[in-house]
Protein backbone atom coordinates (compact mmCIF):
# COMPACT_ATOMS: atom_id res chain seq x y z
CA UNK A 1 0.00 0.00 0.00
CA UNK A 2 1.26 3.51 -0.87
CA UNK A 3 0.57 4.79 2.60
CA UNK A 4 3.08 7.17 4.21
CA UNK A 5 3.64 9.30 7.30
CA UNK A 6 3.57 12.92 6.09
CA UNK A 7 4.02 14.78 9.38
CA UNK A 8 7.33 16.33 8.30
CA UNK A 9 8.84 19.20 6.36
CA UNK A 10 9.91 18.20 2.87
CA UNK A 11 12.36 20.78 1.52
CA UNK A 12 10.83 20.42 -1.94
CA UNK A 13 7.24 20.90 -0.80
CA UNK A 14 8.26 23.80 1.41
CA UNK A 15 10.02 25.63 -1.43
CA UNK A 16 7.10 25.15 -3.82
CA UNK A 17 4.73 26.42 -1.14
CA UNK A 18 6.98 29.44 -0.60
CA UNK A 19 7.00 30.21 -4.32
CA UNK A 20 3.19 30.33 -4.25
CA UNK A 21 3.20 32.52 -1.13
CA UNK A 22 5.76 34.91 -2.65
CA UNK A 23 3.70 35.17 -5.82
CA UNK A 24 0.94 36.41 -3.54
CA UNK A 25 3.27 38.97 -1.95
CA UNK A 26 4.00 37.08 1.29
CA UNK A 27 7.73 37.36 1.93
CA UNK A 28 7.86 37.18 5.72
CA UNK A 29 7.28 33.44 5.42
CA UNK A 30 10.22 33.14 3.02
CA UNK A 31 12.46 35.02 5.43
CA UNK A 32 11.42 32.82 8.36
CA UNK A 33 11.88 29.64 6.34
CA UNK A 34 15.35 30.73 5.25
CA UNK A 35 16.32 31.07 8.91
CA UNK A 36 14.87 27.62 9.65
CA UNK A 37 16.71 26.14 6.66
CA UNK A 38 20.11 27.45 7.74
CA UNK A 39 19.64 25.85 11.17
CA UNK A 40 18.18 22.55 9.92
CA UNK A 41 20.78 21.91 7.19
CA UNK A 42 23.76 22.96 9.33
CA UNK A 43 26.75 20.67 8.78
CA UNK A 44 28.16 18.90 5.76
CA UNK A 45 26.20 19.42 2.49
CA UNK A 46 26.44 15.68 1.89
CA UNK A 47 24.35 15.19 5.04
CA UNK A 48 21.46 17.40 3.88
CA UNK A 49 18.20 15.47 4.08
CA UNK A 50 15.25 15.86 1.76
CA UNK A 51 12.97 16.18 4.80
CA UNK A 52 13.19 17.08 8.47
CA UNK A 53 10.94 17.15 11.48
CA UNK A 54 9.03 20.39 11.94
CA UNK A 55 11.61 21.51 14.52
CA UNK A 56 14.50 20.37 12.33
CA UNK A 57 14.74 16.80 13.65
CA UNK A 58 16.90 14.53 11.49
CA UNK A 59 16.09 11.07 12.83
CA UNK A 60 12.80 9.93 11.28
CA UNK A 61 13.00 6.10 11.50
CA UNK A 62 10.19 4.28 9.72
CA UNK A 63 8.32 1.33 11.20
CA UNK A 64 4.92 -0.31 10.79
CA UNK A 65 2.22 -0.52 13.46
CA UNK A 66 0.30 -3.71 12.61
CA UNK A 67 -2.29 -3.29 15.38
CA UNK A 68 -3.81 -0.27 13.58
CA UNK A 69 -6.24 -0.88 10.74
CA UNK A 70 -5.69 2.35 8.88
CA UNK A 71 -8.27 4.38 6.98
CA UNK A 72 -10.61 1.90 5.28
CA UNK A 73 -8.12 -0.88 6.15
CA UNK A 74 -5.32 0.73 4.19
CA UNK A 75 -2.50 -1.23 5.78
CA UNK A 76 0.33 -1.01 6.52
CA UNK A 77 0.14 2.00 8.81
CA UNK A 78 3.61 3.54 9.00
CA UNK A 79 5.25 5.89 11.48
CA UNK A 80 8.34 7.76 10.36
CA UNK A 81 9.56 7.99 6.78
CA UNK A 82 12.62 6.19 5.40
CA UNK A 83 12.66 8.53 2.39
CA UNK A 84 14.54 10.95 4.65
CA UNK A 85 17.69 8.97 3.87
CA UNK A 86 17.23 9.05 0.08
CA UNK A 87 19.27 11.04 -2.41
CA UNK A 88 16.86 13.25 -4.37
CA UNK A 89 18.88 15.59 -6.54
CA UNK A 90 15.97 17.81 -7.55
CA UNK A 91 15.80 19.19 -4.00
CA UNK A 92 18.99 21.20 -4.58
CA UNK A 93 17.45 23.00 -7.52
CA UNK A 94 14.15 23.61 -5.72
CA UNK A 95 15.93 25.10 -2.72
CA UNK A 96 18.29 27.38 -4.63
CA UNK A 97 15.52 28.50 -6.99
CA UNK A 98 13.25 29.47 -4.09
CA UNK A 99 16.00 31.53 -2.47
CA UNK A 100 16.77 33.21 -5.80
CA UNK A 101 13.09 34.05 -6.37
CA UNK A 102 12.98 35.51 -2.85
CA UNK A 103 15.90 37.80 -3.68
CA UNK A 104 14.19 38.81 -6.93
CA UNK A 105 11.18 39.77 -4.87
CA UNK A 106 13.22 42.04 -2.63
CA UNK A 107 14.19 39.82 0.29
CA UNK A 108 17.45 41.20 1.65
CA UNK A 109 20.64 39.22 1.16
CA UNK A 110 21.84 36.82 3.83
CA UNK A 111 25.54 35.94 3.96
CA UNK A 112 25.07 32.71 5.90
CA UNK A 113 22.33 31.52 3.52
CA UNK A 114 24.56 32.25 0.51
CA UNK A 115 27.43 30.38 2.15
CA UNK A 116 25.09 27.42 2.59
CA UNK A 117 24.07 27.60 -1.07
CA UNK A 118 27.72 27.75 -2.14
CA UNK A 119 28.46 24.62 -0.11
CA UNK A 120 25.45 22.80 -1.56
CA UNK A 121 26.50 23.75 -5.09
CA UNK A 122 30.01 22.44 -4.45
CA UNK A 123 28.47 19.13 -3.40
CA UNK A 124 26.03 19.06 -6.33
CA UNK A 125 28.91 19.64 -8.74
CA UNK A 126 30.12 16.14 -7.83
CA UNK A 127 26.74 14.51 -7.13
CA UNK A 128 24.61 15.48 -10.15
CA UNK A 129 25.95 12.59 -12.24
CA UNK A 130 24.78 10.04 -9.65
CA UNK A 131 21.50 8.10 -9.88
CA UNK A 132 18.90 9.04 -7.28
CA UNK A 133 15.41 8.23 -5.97
CA UNK A 134 13.79 11.08 -7.87
CA UNK A 135 10.93 13.43 -7.19
CA UNK A 136 8.54 10.55 -6.45
CA UNK A 137 10.81 8.90 -3.86
CA UNK A 138 10.82 5.47 -5.52
CA UNK A 139 11.73 2.55 -3.31
CA UNK A 140 13.68 0.75 -5.98
CA UNK A 141 17.32 0.93 -7.16
CA UNK A 142 18.32 4.53 -7.96
CA UNK A 143 18.10 5.73 -11.54
CA UNK A 144 19.15 8.72 -13.59
CA UNK A 145 15.82 10.52 -13.42
CA UNK A 146 15.47 13.17 -16.10
CA UNK A 147 13.69 15.66 -13.84
CA UNK A 148 16.45 15.32 -11.22
CA UNK A 149 19.01 16.37 -13.83
CA UNK A 150 16.79 19.26 -14.96
CA UNK A 151 16.71 20.56 -11.41
CA UNK A 152 20.49 20.23 -11.10
CA UNK A 153 20.61 22.56 -14.11
CA UNK A 154 18.20 24.90 -12.30
CA UNK A 155 20.50 25.00 -9.25
CA UNK A 156 23.47 26.24 -11.27
CA UNK A 157 21.33 28.51 -13.46
CA UNK A 158 19.94 30.33 -10.42
CA UNK A 159 23.35 30.51 -8.76
CA UNK A 160 24.73 32.21 -11.87
CA UNK A 161 21.84 34.67 -11.80
CA UNK A 162 22.50 35.38 -8.13
CA UNK A 163 26.05 36.40 -9.01
CA UNK A 164 24.98 38.39 -12.04
CA UNK A 165 21.99 40.08 -10.45
CA UNK A 166 22.87 40.53 -6.80
CA UNK A 167 26.65 40.82 -6.71
CA UNK A 168 27.38 37.80 -4.53
CA UNK A 169 30.66 35.96 -5.07
CA UNK A 170 30.94 32.61 -6.80
CA UNK A 171 32.88 30.68 -9.48
CA UNK A 172 30.48 31.81 -12.16
CA UNK A 173 32.50 30.63 -15.17
CA UNK A 174 32.70 27.11 -13.77
CA UNK A 175 28.99 27.16 -13.06
CA UNK A 176 28.24 28.33 -16.60
CA UNK A 177 30.18 25.39 -17.99
CA UNK A 178 28.33 23.00 -15.69
CA UNK A 179 24.98 24.49 -16.67
CA UNK A 180 25.80 23.98 -20.33
CA UNK A 181 27.01 20.43 -19.74
CA UNK A 182 23.92 19.38 -17.77
CA UNK A 183 21.57 20.89 -20.35
CA UNK A 184 23.23 18.98 -23.17
CA UNK A 185 23.20 15.77 -21.11
CA UNK A 186 19.45 16.00 -20.47
CA UNK A 187 18.60 16.82 -24.08
CA UNK A 188 20.71 13.93 -25.35
CA UNK A 189 19.96 11.21 -22.79
CA UNK A 190 16.55 12.19 -21.42
CA UNK A 191 14.71 12.47 -24.75
CA UNK A 192 13.34 9.44 -26.55
CA UNK A 193 13.23 9.80 -30.33
CA UNK A 194 10.92 6.79 -30.52
CA UNK A 195 8.36 8.36 -28.20
CA UNK A 196 9.19 11.90 -29.34
CA UNK A 197 9.12 12.88 -25.68
CA UNK A 198 11.29 13.40 -22.65
CA UNK A 199 11.11 10.27 -20.51
CA UNK A 200 11.20 9.39 -16.84
CA UNK A 201 14.84 8.30 -16.68
CA UNK A 202 17.80 7.89 -18.97
CA UNK A 203 17.44 4.84 -21.19
CA UNK A 204 13.77 4.27 -20.36
CA UNK A 205 10.67 4.74 -22.49
CA UNK A 206 8.28 5.56 -19.63
CA UNK A 207 6.60 8.94 -19.37
CA UNK A 208 6.55 10.97 -16.18
CA UNK A 209 4.38 13.96 -15.29
CA UNK A 210 7.35 15.72 -13.65
CA UNK A 211 8.55 16.57 -17.17
CA UNK A 212 5.65 19.03 -17.40
CA UNK A 213 7.75 21.22 -15.10
CA UNK A 214 10.57 21.62 -17.64
CA UNK A 215 9.22 24.81 -19.26
CA UNK A 216 8.06 26.21 -15.91
CA UNK A 217 11.63 26.03 -14.58
CA UNK A 218 12.95 27.70 -17.74
CA UNK A 219 14.92 24.67 -18.90
CA UNK A 220 13.28 24.86 -22.34
CA UNK A 221 10.61 27.20 -23.75
CA UNK A 222 7.04 25.93 -23.60
CA UNK A 223 6.88 26.23 -27.38
CA UNK A 224 9.99 24.12 -28.00
CA UNK A 225 8.90 21.21 -30.25
CA UNK A 226 10.30 18.69 -27.76
CA UNK A 227 8.24 20.21 -24.94
CA UNK A 228 5.10 20.36 -27.08
CA UNK A 229 5.47 16.73 -28.16
CA UNK A 230 6.15 15.66 -24.54
CA UNK A 231 2.95 17.39 -23.42
CA UNK A 232 0.97 15.66 -26.16
CA UNK A 233 2.48 12.27 -25.28
CA UNK A 234 1.49 12.78 -21.64
CA UNK A 235 -2.04 13.80 -22.60
CA UNK A 236 -2.32 10.76 -24.85
CA UNK A 237 -0.68 8.07 -22.73
CA UNK A 238 -0.55 9.30 -19.13
CA UNK A 239 -4.07 10.53 -18.45
CA UNK A 240 -7.28 8.95 -17.21
CA UNK A 241 -10.43 10.82 -18.19
CA UNK A 242 -8.26 13.86 -18.97
CA UNK A 243 -6.48 13.96 -15.58
CA UNK A 244 -2.78 13.18 -15.20
CA UNK A 245 -1.07 10.20 -13.56
CA UNK A 246 2.41 10.62 -12.12
CA UNK A 247 3.57 7.64 -14.18
CA UNK A 248 2.23 4.22 -15.09
CA UNK A 249 2.96 2.27 -11.92
CA UNK A 250 2.75 -1.11 -13.69
CA UNK A 251 5.42 -0.03 -16.20
CA UNK A 252 7.93 1.84 -14.03
CA UNK A 253 9.35 -0.38 -11.28
CA UNK A 254 9.20 1.75 -8.14
CA UNK A 255 9.45 -0.95 -5.49
CA UNK A 256 5.76 -0.70 -4.56
CA UNK A 257 2.54 -2.47 -5.52
CA UNK A 258 1.04 -1.07 -8.76
CA UNK A 259 -2.00 1.15 -8.91
CA UNK A 260 -2.96 4.65 -7.79
CA UNK A 261 -5.27 7.51 -8.78
CA UNK A 262 -4.56 10.56 -10.88
CA UNK A 263 -2.26 13.05 -9.16
CA UNK A 264 -3.97 16.43 -8.84
CA UNK A 265 -0.77 18.51 -8.74
CA UNK A 266 0.32 16.97 -12.05
CA UNK A 267 -3.02 17.88 -13.60
CA UNK A 268 -2.50 21.50 -12.56
CA UNK A 269 0.97 21.36 -14.16
CA UNK A 270 -0.69 20.32 -17.40
CA UNK A 271 -2.96 23.37 -17.18
CA UNK A 272 0.09 25.57 -16.57
CA UNK A 273 1.74 24.21 -19.71
CA UNK A 274 -1.39 24.95 -21.72
CA UNK A 275 -1.27 28.52 -20.37
CA UNK A 276 2.36 28.92 -21.41
CA UNK A 277 1.50 27.67 -24.90
CA UNK A 278 -1.33 30.18 -25.19
CA UNK A 279 -4.04 27.50 -25.13
CA UNK A 280 -6.17 29.48 -22.72
CA UNK A 281 -9.54 27.83 -23.29
CA UNK A 282 -8.13 24.33 -22.72
CA UNK A 283 -6.27 25.51 -19.63
CA UNK A 284 -9.36 27.21 -18.21
CA UNK A 285 -11.57 24.17 -18.79
CA UNK A 286 -9.07 21.87 -17.05
CA UNK A 287 -8.65 24.29 -14.15
CA UNK A 288 -12.41 24.63 -13.68
CA UNK A 289 -12.77 20.86 -13.59
CA UNK A 290 -9.95 20.47 -11.04
CA UNK A 291 -11.23 23.27 -8.82
CA UNK A 292 -14.66 21.68 -8.97
CA UNK A 293 -13.31 18.54 -7.31
CA UNK A 294 -12.74 20.39 -4.01
CA UNK A 295 -14.90 19.35 -1.09
CA UNK A 296 -17.45 21.52 0.71
CA UNK A 297 -14.72 23.53 2.49
CA UNK A 298 -12.52 23.93 -0.58
CA UNK A 299 -9.93 21.25 0.17
CA UNK A 300 -8.22 18.81 -2.20
CA UNK A 301 -6.52 15.49 -1.63
CA UNK A 302 -3.31 14.19 -3.15
CA UNK A 303 -5.07 11.98 -5.71
CA UNK A 304 -8.47 11.42 -7.28
CA UNK A 305 -10.15 8.28 -8.54
CA UNK A 306 -12.01 9.22 -11.76
CA UNK A 307 -13.92 5.91 -11.76
CA UNK A 308 -15.18 5.93 -8.16
CA UNK A 309 -15.26 9.77 -8.22
CA UNK A 310 -13.62 10.15 -4.83
CA UNK A 311 -10.40 11.41 -3.27
CA UNK A 312 -7.44 9.14 -2.61
CA UNK A 313 -4.18 9.57 -0.73
CA UNK A 314 -3.15 12.22 1.75
CA UNK A 315 -5.78 14.80 2.62
CA UNK A 316 -5.52 17.73 2.52
CA UNK A 317 -2.39 17.87 0.37
CA UNK A 318 -0.21 21.00 0.07
CA UNK A 319 1.10 19.91 -3.34
CA UNK A 320 -2.42 19.99 -4.78
CA UNK A 321 -3.29 23.37 -3.26
CA UNK A 322 -0.04 24.94 -4.44
CA UNK A 323 -0.93 23.72 -7.92
CA UNK A 324 -4.39 25.27 -7.65
CA UNK A 325 -2.99 28.64 -6.53
CA UNK A 326 -0.35 28.71 -9.27
CA UNK A 327 -2.73 27.78 -12.07
CA UNK A 328 -5.31 30.32 -10.89
CA UNK A 329 -2.65 33.03 -11.03
CA UNK A 330 -1.35 31.81 -14.39
CA UNK A 331 -4.86 32.15 -15.78
CA UNK A 332 -5.98 35.37 -14.17
CA UNK A 333 -2.98 37.49 -13.11
CA UNK A 334 -0.78 39.67 -15.32
CA UNK A 335 2.38 38.54 -13.51
CA UNK A 336 2.09 34.83 -14.07
CA UNK A 337 4.07 32.51 -11.73
CA UNK A 338 5.11 30.14 -14.52
CA UNK A 339 6.44 33.00 -16.61
CA UNK A 340 8.12 34.67 -13.66
CA UNK A 341 9.90 31.49 -12.60
CA UNK A 342 10.96 30.69 -16.16
CA UNK A 343 11.82 34.41 -16.62
CA UNK A 344 9.59 34.69 -19.64
CA UNK A 345 7.97 38.10 -20.06
CA UNK A 346 4.20 38.12 -20.03
CA UNK A 347 2.59 38.70 -23.42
Amino acid sequence: MRNWDYRYCWLRDATLTLLALMDGGYYDEARAWREWLVRAVAGSPAQMQIMYGIAGERRLPEFEVPWLEGYEKSKPVRIGNAAAAQLQLDVYGELIDALYQACKGGLAGHDIAWSLQRALLDHLEKAWTEPDAGLWEVRAPPRHFTYSKVMAWVAFDRAIKMVEGFGVAGPVERWRELRKRIHADVCQRGFSRRRCAFVQSYGSEELDASLLLMPITGFLPATDPRVVSTLEAIRRDLTVDGLVLRYRTHQAADGLPPGEGVFLACSFWLADNLCMQGRWDEAHDLFARLAGLANDVGLLAEEYDPVARRFLGNFPQAFSHVGLVNTAMNLYEHDKPAEQRAEKKAA
